[in-house]
């Protein structure tokens, strides 16, 4: 990986984090392995089991979020997956020329006067007034591990610690070591893991998605471990009756109270399988009106799953929308794309706040750079666009976020900060504050070391501030 820099950083982006050691995490799981867990914790821990996750190899962090005023219940995470380009989304520059602009040279206004956005994205243009949009996003780290980790973290790499995501800290905070009741585990992906770097960080295994694989757009989502592909719930029944008519042992020690924890955990496991709240995977009973606004792709039913889940009370989901990394073809990849994009992320912004929703779920939209504002016409790209991290765009709304709103510019082109530097530690605190979580709190973590939720300057980082333009 390159080793780069940004005086703004405090310090260089050195390892790639996916690979840095989690030696006290390591630790911490050893010991917590050795604690008697609770009769809850077992049936969570079977539970997360039959949905493919681990739990023994986490410490058991029993956390409340702070006592302060929670705006936000639940975070949809649209994750632009290799980097959306800055130009042709949210920070057009028409007068740039076609060496920046390319052939995508008329944005749209939106219905927000004085807004204008890409002019793909025509049904987001009708909703600007839901939505802000920040244009000085920066690192200037721009290999993909790094500025992966950098922004779904808000914490530079390289330290003997690894930091857990925002889905993850949204999780020990409002999860099942909070308030949370549900059978469906409180942070979901839809629909496969990034794999850019482990997401829960020094948390532990406790703390990691649900990946659901699997594709919600097919006539039956195949949900990993809950909804098998081609297996009908009669057949499901059939098959947990065979098995306890096989399960001898079991039978034999049915009224052992040591195997009571077991027993209720397969119940539970069940339920979610066959139950109402596995029903929530199924797009079934939604309108198909409702599904063609979505889009009938993989991304635009995605947005469609991820409102029915925090309408369950889920409180983190991240769409992995993958295919930004456009260093050829960028254009035709983008003009096939972004309409995608538009149908999907606009949907979703009108039926959350159609529900009711919208005001208490923010949706948080970013890559994890911009792209090179100046078109690579020459071979072997032949009109793509580099990674860059140095200015590229985010978008929130709902959850305390007030739309019709920009926060920040950068320059004529696209190609550096001209006014007001927004770092990611800058957006996840604003999140976190808007979630009821207090940013510069302290984790806690095993080895009782006092680790701060949000870098400060000590951390050798500059602080642009939190989003109060738009809180």
């Amino acid at each position: 990986m390159t080793r780069e820099s940004d005086p703004a950083m405090g310090r260089p982006a050195a390892a790639d984090p996916a690979r840095s050691p989690q030696r006290p995490a390591a630790a911490a799981g050893a010991s917590a392995m050795s604690r008697a867990m609770s009769r809850r914790s077992v049936l969570r821990g079977g539970l997360m089991g039959a949905a493919g996750l681990l739990l023994g190899g986490a410490p058991d962090l029993r956390i409340r979020a702070a006592e302060r005023p929670a705006k936000a219940k639940a975070v949809i995470q649209i994750w632009m997956w290799g980097g959306p380009s800055h130009l042709d989304t949210f920070d057009p520059k028409p007068d740039a020329g076609p060496d920046y602009c390319g052939p995508l040279d008329k944005p749209i206004r939106t219905n927000v006067d004085g807004i204008l956005i890409g002019e793909l994205l025509p049904r987001l243009a009708t909703q600007a007034d839901k939505y802000a949009i920040i244009r000085s996003m920066t690192h200037g780290v721009n290999a993909h591990e790094t500025a992966s980790y950098i922004v779904q973290t808000g914490r530079l790499p390289g330290g003997r610690l690894v930091f857990p995501c925002v889905g993850a800290v949204v999780s020990l905070f409002k999860g099942y070591g909070a308030d949370y009741e549900g059978l469906i585990p409180p942070y979901i992906v839809l629909t496969q893991p990034q794999g850019r770097f482990s997401e829960a960080g020094f948390l532990g295994l406790r703390y990691k998605p649900f990946a659901t694989g699997g594709d919600p757009a097919q006539k039956r989502f195949a949900v990993e471990g809950v909804v098998a592909a081609g297996i009908s719930d009669e057949r499901q029944r059939a098959r947990r009756d065979l098995l306890h008519k096989l399960d001898a042992l079991g039978g034999a020690l049915k009224d052992d109270p040591r195997l009571a924890p077991l027993a209720e955990s397969e119940e539970q496991a069940y339920d979610l399988i066959l139950g109402d709240a596995g029903k929530v995977f199924d797009l079934s009973d939604e309108k198909d009106e409702l599904k063609d606004r979505y889009g009938r792709n993989t991304f635009g039913q995605s947005c469609l799953m991820a409102r029915r889940l925090v309408e369950r009370g889920v409180p983190y989901v991240t769409i992995n929308y993958k295919g930004w990394d456009t260093h050829k073809q960028h254009f035709q990849i983008v003009r096939r794309k972004l309409p995608e994009m538009d149908s999907g992320m606009a949907a979703l912004l009108e039926d959350l706040s159609d529900r009711g929703l919208l005001e208490s779920t923010i949706v948080w939209w970013s890559g994890e750079f911009g792209r090179g504002p100046k078109v690579q016409w020459e071979a072997p790209w032949n009109g793509g666009r580099s990674h860059y991290g140095r200015v590229f765009s985010a978008v929130l709304a709902g959850g305390g976020f007030q739309g019709g709103r920009v926060v920040g510019a950068s320059d004529a082109r696209g190609e550096s900060v001209k006014e007001r530097p927004v770092y990611p530690w800058d957006l996840i605190a604003s999140m976190y504050e808007l979630l009821g979580i207090d940013p510069d709190g302290t984790f806690p973590h095993p080895p009782d070391l006092k680790v701060r939720i949000t870098p400060s300057k000590a951390d050798g980082v500059t602080i642009g501030g939190r989003l109060r333009e738009i809180m």
